[in-house]
């Protein structure tokens, strides 16, 4: 009962905020991120951790200087949840540039996979595929622990009526069906979810635990597949949703090397805005035999 009661009272700040023009959102959320980077200490040590892994060539300066633009964006991107929720579709349309094909996945006659990175404006690309383009999405999401929260995701997320959301546990077939179904599949499987359907695969010269069933789903079901790179802007300038070209040799019949080539993909997106990829997350929790755990 207490969760949900802050829950409710955080949701409505952010509500609130949400009014404010774009570039004063941008300066409050930042200096959210910056309260998150002194007190999360354990986030902090993560991030660091996956960047000392991934940047070794960034001195240690470099490196902390990263973390703390880091923290920064997710303090935007947490706060302006508000603004992807609650402004109206005109006025996200202003502020979402979308660039690349964006009607691919219209014209195409046979089922879509969009392939997305976990970059900090990932939401934004969510909303990006259901203001710039008509076909219904689905995407698999994590119910949060708090009723409050998980509630305002779902409206949040969903509310333009474009959007269908299965839960993890829902597993593979609801998925299947959904796809056939004619529904986009929005998928963001760059994530250490542990080694079922997976195999350790280079991320940045480190073993990764990296989904297998993105490429045995898109070959099993004939799938096209086209990136999106979602990225935040600065001050008041919105965002950016970039639709890439379909890839023509994705799937092939080899699971690991394809994803393998879903990596390298997403490590050089990553090297052009190395500060707004998801640092925050355990990417390498998962370890092969014998290895020492890294966090």
């Amino acid at each position: 009962m207490i969760e949900n009661a802050l829950a409710r009272a955080v949701l409505a700040l952010v509500w609130l905020l949400s009014a404010l023009p774009m570039a004063l959102q941008a300066r409050i959320g930042r200096g959210v991120g910056r309260l998150m980077h002194a007190l999360a200490r354990e986030r902090r040590r993560v991030a660091a951790t996956n960047l000392a892994l991934c940047l070794p060539e960034l001195d240690a300066a470099a490196r902390d200087a990263l973390v703390r633009e880091h923290f920064a964006l997710a303090g935007r991107s947490l706060l302006e949840r508000g603004l992807l929720w609650h402004a109206s579709a005109e006025r996200l349309k202003r502020l979402v540039h979308v660039e690349g094909d964006v009607g691919f996945a219209e014209r195409h006659p046979g089922p879509v996979m969009w392939l997305v990175p976990h970059f900090l404006a990932l939401e934004v690309a969510g909303a990006a595929t259901q203001l710039f383009q008509r076909r219904v999405v689905v995407d698999v999401y994590t119910p949060q622990s708090v009723a409050a929260f998980d509630a305002a995701l779902l409206k949040g997320r969903g509310r333009f009526g474009r959007a269908e959301f299965l839960r993890r546990e829902d597993g593979a077939r609801a998925i299947v069906r959904a796809i056939r179904g004619g529904r986009v599949f929005f998928n963001a499987p760059d994530m250490d979810f542990g080694l079922r359907d997976a195999a350790f695969v280079p991320f940045f010269g480190q073993p990764a635990a990296t989904l297998l069933a993105p490429s045995r789903l898109a070959r099993s079901l004939g799938m096209a597949v086209q990136p999106i790179v979602a990225e935040i802007l600065p001050g008041g300038q919105g965002y950016r949703v970039i639709f890439g070209e379909p890839w023509t040799d994705w799937p092939t019949d080899d699971p690991q090397a394809d994803a393998a080539r879903m990596n390298a993909f997403i490590e050089g997106q990553i090297r052009q805005r190395p500060a707004q990829y998801l640092w925050l997350h355990k990417r390498f929790k998962a370890r092969p035999p014998g290895a020492p755990p890294v966090y």
